[in-house]
């Protein structure tokens, strides 16, 4: 037992010395409320496919010159293992004992039996190290199955983001971030943040072997998290086909994009800022409620401010940010203003939303009721009924002048609403529709089936 505590205690101990000099250990900081960021905004107009190929190249290990840097980062579970052999006396050394230290590749050597070695020499204690490949695989099978050493993260991709991305203005692409946090097993705490915010790069180090670049960012407010991320992969063991939904925020794709994603948003759109707007449908917006965010149902009939509109990068999309008028929460949702008059998408603008708050002082609560929960009562006005129900299939006016509005419903069923000489509603009946009504209910549900929102529309 005792042993186990001096090992552990002899593991742990270069951690506090390495993170205290070393320039690659990288940490969010606490900071007040409302504290605001005083580093200079700077936007990288370079596109994002063509930046990260043309400057973080990914190496193959056959492709490893000498001199390539990497950092030694074990995970939990590496701590008390092994990855290399001291060169000199062919003893091998903690993982724990070499954390934060970095390695220089050196090449790699036969021996004798038969193994094969990868090299290097430590930058920290000028000392050689090496790792023994498994038995019976030779160095061009090993790397060509896209293998590398363990625990080593390369620092190729840390230096050249300090060198393109310090200071640098990100717009994040993902709600889930991190901060440090001693006190947790792992180091850190998963925390929330909305998506769409503008951040700062604050400091680059290094991250895991997996995702080797830690980006910490700063928000307006002062609030600091930061994302370990991939860049070209180089010796991370990470497949492509090994990353699923949840891991694709480890890739910077899927985390951030540039500042230049902020695109000028033109003054038709910039108008609807500060004004108040209901929803003339039941919508799904985010909103966070107890600390997270999540996707609600908004019904119709509710208030909003538009706080702010950001543009989404090559779509014909805007985020715009809401605040409800009653209960002040903040909401967020992606609409465009782009109306297509063949395939009307629907989360068109004009479609989800009208201007003003749509509560007014003539409208009883159980009209507001009514329209919120798509329902036609009698005393409605025309503007309630558009509201509720829509735009109606047809619109009669018999030979006394009674105006019909008829709507189709779902199996079949119709929807008759009759207005008064004052536009009131003074019935409203359902009944079974004729053939020409039920084939035209079809037509209508298959083509509501094939629309779709034009996210991914390029300008």
């Amino acid at each position: 037992m005792k042993k186990i505590v001096f090992l552990a205690i002899l593991t742990l101990c270069p951690l506090f010395v390495t993170a205290q000099v070393n320039p690659y250990i990288v940490r969010t900081k606490t900071m007040k409320p409302g504290a605001k960021s005083t580093e200079p905004v700077l936007s990288d107009k370079a596109d994002l496919f063509d930046f990260m190929s043309r400057n973080f190249h990914y190496y193959s290990m056959c492709d490893w010159q000498e001199g390539m840097r990497f950092m030694v980062v074990p995970e939990k579970y590496d701590l008390l293992m092994h990855t290399f052999f001291d060169a000199e006396t062919r003893k091998m050394v903690s993982n724990g004992l070499l954390r934060n230290y970095t390695m220089i590749y050196q090449g790699h050597e036969k021996v004798l039996g038969g193994r094969e070695h990868i090299l290097f020499h430590c930058q920290d204690d000028g000392k050689n190290y090496y790792y023994e490949l498994p038995f019976g695989t030779n160095f061009d099978t090993y790397c060509y199955e896209r293998r590398g050493v363990p625990t080593l993260a390369y620092l190729g991709d840390v230096d050249k983001a300090r060198e393109m991305l310090l200071g640098k203005q990100f717009l994040t692409r993902t709600q889930h971030f991190r901060i440090d946090d001693d006190t947790e097993d792992e180091g850190y705490k998963d925390i929330l943040v909305d998506n769409n915010k503008v951040v700062t790069v604050k400091a680059i180090g290094v991250g895991t072997r997996t995702y080797p670049v830690k980006f910490v960012v700063e928000d307006d407010a002062g609030n600091q998290f930061y994302q370990s991320v991939a860049m070209s992969k180089t010796n991370s063991g990470l497949r492509e086909e090994a990353i699923n939904d949840d891991d694709a925020r480890f890739l910077f794709e899927g985390s951030f994009e540039f500042g230049d994603a902020i695109m000028a948003v033109s003054n038709d759109v910039k108008d609807y800022i500060g004004k108040i707007v209901h929803t003339q449908q039941i919508t799904t917006m985010s909103a966070r409620g107890s600390g997270k965010l999540r996707d609600v149902e908004v019904p119709r009939f509710t208030g909003f401010i538009i706080d702010d509109i950001l543009a989404i990068r090559n779509t014909d999309y805007y985020t715009l940010m809401l605040r409800e008028t009653d209960s002040r929460r903040v909401y967020s949702k992606d609409v465009t203003f782009v109306y297509d008059d063949v395939d009307m998408s629907l989360d068109y603008f004009g479609y989800l939303f009208g201007m003003g708050d749509g509560q007014s002082h003539t409208t009883s609560l159980e009209t507001r009721t009514a329209i919120r929960e798509g329902r036609v009562i009698v005393g409605m006005r025309k503007e309630e009924v558009l509201m509720a129900v829509g735009e109606p299939f047809r619109r009669t006016v018999d030979q006394f002048g009674v105006e019909t509005w008829i709507y189709l419903r779902s199996k079949g069923v119709v929807l008759d609403v009759w207005f008064d000489e004052r536009d009131i509603v003074s019935s409203a009946k359902a009944r079974y529709g004729t053939d020409e009504e039920k084939a035209a209910a079809e037509k209508k549900q298959a083509a509501s089936e094939k629309r779709k929102p034009k996210k991914a529309a390029k300008k």
